[in-house]
């Protein structure tokens, strides 16, 4: 996997953690809203993070991903992840 998109993380949280009662997240508008705007806490993205890890072995610490606080965030990480473990 060379590089995880917007829509793929989209999938993730609405596994993890249902959809967004307040956004449409099949736009690219929520990029920058900040996860708990759309109705996501930290116990939802530590979910995902989970998740990443079993299905893809993209390992995160709590601390990263709790200091993320937008999907642009939360995709910087996990691209940078990939990145490092391609290298």
């Amino acid at each position: 996997m060379s590089t995880f998109t917007l829509p793929e993380l989209i999938a993730k949280l609405r596994e993890c953690a249902g959809d967004s009662d307040t956004y449409d997240l099949d736009t690219d508008d929520v990029i920058d809203v900040p996860f708990l705007e759309l109705g996501y806490d930290s116990l939802a993205l530590l979910q995902v993070t989970g998740v990443l890890d079993r299905e893809l072995g993209i390992e995160l610490s709590d601390d990263e991903v709790a200091a993320v606080e937008t999907p642009r965030l939360f995709l910087g990480l996990i691209n940078d992840t990939l990145g490092l473990r391609a290298a």
